[in-house]
């Protein structure tokens, strides 16, 4: 079974190779999701050739039931993000 990995020992481990504090990296890494974050909001798109690519969808529009009376229900249009996995991280994978 794969192991699993939170921020905290994401960002151990990123300080422990980098040699950086772990409060360094901690604020880098808050500073990087929050840049996505404003970013895919905004309608922008995130891509980190080979990595990562983040972008918000549009969403219609729709019907759909509630499943505890399968009563008929009205789900408004929205946003969604989609994260596509690039080639490096797809090859890390096999």
């Amino acid at each position: 079974m794969a192991d699993n990995l939170n921020k905290t020992e994401l960002v151990a481990a990123v300080a422990a190779a980098s040699g950086q504090s772990q409060a360094t990296v901690s604020s880098v890494v808050d500073a990087f999701f929050a840049t996505i974050s404003e970013t895919v909001a905004k309608g922008g798109k995130v891509t980190i050739p080979g990595w990562l690519a983040a972008e918000r969808s549009e969403t219609a529009a729709r019907t759909g039931r509630n499943p505890q009376t399968g009563e008929e229900i009205s789900i408004p249009a929205g946003h969604r993000v989609k994260l596509t996995a690039g080639s490096k991280l797809k090859a890390a994978v096999k």
